[in-house]
């Protein structure tokens, strides 16, 4: 991490520290994420951790048992990004990466906005209800990437935020049994009458759903892939392989006969190897070949 930080130009020793933080955290929760972040150009790592690292942060607030203390701290560090400092360790390496990158606060306002509503809101209507969470809890994460992977228009921006939604369905489909126990329902009601689930438990009607929803997925991850080739020659790695890697969750539930109620799947460690290892060598050979050609 030190090379990195050295790489991005990160000097300040508490500074990198609070990089470093996220990291840890990165690292520690969000493996599929983590490795993706390694993909990019030493310089650029950092800010994709900071990004990913608050936020786990923030997730982890609001479902761990401490979640009385999620809105004062939403309201403090609101604060302070638009003000422009902060003592909050993983609120720093954020706002040196929003003023870094040039990233509007109002992102991470609908972010925390939406992690603020799962103390709240337990169910959701309709798709496009679920939509408009979806794109507050992982869109607006994937829209504030799109300046580190090189995204440089308004298409190139829609397809991230398309893959950061199709990255929350994913986590919503892994989650429905932990979720449940929460005592929250992300499935779309309507989606539940339209197959006719009564009850959650392991039915053919609920596999039905869950294939549905996989689905419904897939063909977000599809237009997103559809948008990499716009962003710059050394964030396509990352993208491709963060679709690759969570949109493997997906064929991992299938895998498991749908069953997302009594296990939490996940993809273990060789799948994420063969994703990861052949695209940071494609990673690498791309960095080369803009070496040369500078």
């Amino acid at each position: 991490m030190t090379s990195e930080l050295d790489a991005a130009g990160i000097r300040d020793p508490q500074l990198r520290a609070c990089y470093l933080r996220c990291k840890e955290l990165l690292a520690a929760h969000d493996k599929s994420y983590y490795l993706a972040s390694l993909l990019l150009p030493p310089a650029r790592r950092p800010f994709v951790q900071a990004i990913y690292g608050f936020a786990r942060h923030a997730d982890e607030m609001v479902d761990g048992s401490d979640t009385a203390s999620f809105a004062p701290w939403r309201d403090q560090i609101l604060a302070d990004l638009k003000a422009g400092d902060t003592a909050d360790e993983f609120g720093r390496a954020l706002l040196h990466t929003l003023q870094t990158w040039d990233i509007p606060v109002h992102l991470v306002e609908t972010f925390l906005d939406a992690m603020a509503s799962d103390l709240v809101v337990t169910s959701y209507e309709t798709y496009s209800d679920l939509e408009v969470y979806m794109h507050g809890a992982a869109g607006t994460m994937a829209l504030q990437l799109v300046p580190v992977l090189g995204g440089r228009s308004a298409e190139a921006a829609e397809a991230m935020r398309l893959m950061g939604i199709a990255f929350q369905l994913t986590n919503i489909l892994r989650d429905v049994g932990d979720d449940l126990r929460r005592g929250r329902v992300y499935l779309p009601a309507e989606d539940l009458r339209r197959f006719t689930v009564t009850e959650i438990g392991l039915s053919p009607e609920f596999r039905s759903l869950i294939k549905f929803e996989i689905a419904r997925a897939r063909e977000l991850y599809r237009q997103a892939r559809a948008g990499v080739p716009l962003l710059e020659p050394v964030g396509r790695q990352t993208a491709l392989a963060g679709m690759d890697l969570y949109g493997g969750i997906l064929g991992a539930i299938e895998r498991a006969d749908y069953d997302v109620l009594s296990q939490r799947v996940s993809v273990g460690t060789a799948r994420q190897l063969a994703v990861a290892v052949p695209a940071l060598g494609r990673s690498w050979l791309t960095r080369l070949a803009a070496v040369r050609s500078s």
